[in-house]
């Protein structure tokens, strides 16, 4: 089946997965730059307290990413799947039903978070001083929380459908967007931290509208298509959703474990180096997403390939996907490390002034934090191979490893035992531990394969 040239079954592996990646990556490095560029604008017009609010606020906004990441992923490996046996209607019901769905999920806390802003600042760990600068900045940030969810699901579809350059353009226009009203409110007219907030909203918002006119009047293969309130629907409806979240999941978890990276990363750095610490840390944490989406754009760009393969039952196309988004992990880590470890000093000054005490605690902190970006690239990858070809349970396991099992006790120990250094490290540490995990385990596989195999011959 071709859609726009692009013919998943039968195209050169390599020139596939080139002509979804460059797109990809660009449009998800777009997406990166939204929240960035509230840091570079916020660290010269505000100052690194304004920085500190913003990183307080980010982990929600990780979950909301990520609740989109997790439906985006199934709906995707889902429809996928259905496209390369021929059900159009199946998999249009399946994307309809996930933007849906993701409307209703981000819709009760936003109103929530709108209700009641300095509880919500002071349960994501804002201290008295900070409080009024992240009260102000999620009160104008989360109205647009539906459309960055939007968003998120919709450039999983659209790429499928067979258009990744139109995903990359809806999120290039979002950060040219962002950019602009970022300088305009913030130096002109003088907004400070609320004005970087509404910058950011109007940008989503703008995105999220281009992105759900494509699919409701422009998509070719997956227009979304009006949905049945019987009963059996419904309960059809719930069986479809519950499938997407299982194969996703795992990509929720991913995101998950830069929220808490965040979060926790906020209340150690707090409690060893104070505000300061907290500013340093945020500076960081604004470089993290470009190389999770990094990442994200290897994994988004091998899985339309995996899974339409797999449903196709074409192994050796599957394997060839994943070696090249592997190498490619690698490569990119290995440039990202570098940039990182040789150039700390540039990528500091973007946000505050590098005379500053928390930019001194950034530059020198960077090395240490950087050993993390090939392992989390890979990590990244090697999971999204499993969710495209629905192994649930191993992607989930490698997920919750990453986010939780080797992170939090790393942050708790290697702060005791190496004091300061210890805290920039802890990332790495829990990336390596997981690369380690998952190598073993595909060891473990081809082993069993090998003895069956025996077996078999034997027989």
């Amino acid at each position: 089946m071709k859609r726009d040239a692009i013919d998943l079954g039968t195209l050169n592996v390599f020139t596939l997965f080139r002509k979804y990646f460059i797109p990809t990556l660009f449009g998800m490095l777009s997406m990166s730059a939204v929240t960035a560029l509230d840091g570079i604008f916020v660290g010269h017009g505000v100052g690194s307290d304004g920085i500190a609010a913003i990183n307080i606020c980010i982990p929600l906004l990780m979950l909301v990413i990520g609740t989109g990441l997790m439906i985006g992923a199934g709906c995707s490996v889902v429809a996928s799947i259905q496209l390369s046996r021929g059900k159009n209607k199946s998999a249009r019901l399946n994307v309809t039903q996930a933007l849906l769905f993701v409307t209703i999920v981000v819709l009760v806390p936003s109103v929530l978070i709108m209700i009641y802003p300095e509880s919500t600042a002071k349960m994501l760990g804002s201290s008295e001083y900070l409080l009024p600068m992240v009260t102000d900045y999620l009160l104008w940030f989360v109205p647009s929380w539906i459309f960055e969810i939007w968003i998120t699901v919709a450039l999983f579809v659209i790429r499928l459908d067979g258009s990744p350059k139109l995903a990359m353009l809806c999120s290039i226009i979002t950060a040219v967007i962002n950019l602009i009203l970022d300088w305009l409110f913030i130096f002109p007219l003088g907004w400070g931290i609320m004005g970087a907030a509404l910058a950011t909203s109007i940008s989503i918002v703008a995105g999220g509208l281009i992105a759900i006119v494509y699919l409701l009047f422009y998509a070719r293969h997956l227009r979304l298509c009006p949905l049945k309130w019987s009963y059996k629907s419904l309960c059809l409806s719930i069986r479809n959703l519950s499938y997407q979240c299982r194969i996703g999941f795992s990509v929720l978890l991913g995101e998950a474990t830069l929220a808490v990276l965040m979060f926790v990363g906020n209340q150690v750095f707090m409690h060893y180096l104070g505000d300061n610490g907290v500013s340093a840390f945020g500076i960081a944490c604004y470089y993290i997403p470009f190389v999770f989406m990094v990442g994200n754009a290897i994994a988004q760009s091998t899985q339309p390939i995996i899974s339409y393969n797999f449903g196709l039952g074409y192994k050796n196309r599957m394997i060839e996907a994943e070696r090249i988004a592997l190498l490619t992990s690698v490569v990119c880590g290995l440039i990202v490390t570098l940039a990182f470890t040789v150039y700390p000093n540039v990528l500091v000054g973007l946000f505050v002034s590098t005379e500053s005490e928390a930019a001194q605690i950034a530059v020198k902190g960077f090395p240490y934090f950087s050993a993390a970006f090939v392992f989390f690239i890979v990590n990244i990858a090697a999971i999204g191979y499993f969710q495209s070809v629905e192994r649930i349970k191993p992607a989930t396991f490698f997920a919750l490893l990453r986010g939780a099992v080797f992170l939090i006790p790393s942050f708790i120990l290697l702060p005791e035992l190496l004091g300061v250094s210890g805290i920039w490290l802890a990332l790495p540490l829990s990336e390596i531990l997981t690369t380690i995990v998952i190598l073993l385990f595909f060891l473990s596989q081809r082993y069993k394969a090998q003895d069956s195999m025996s077996e078999y011959i034997g027989k």
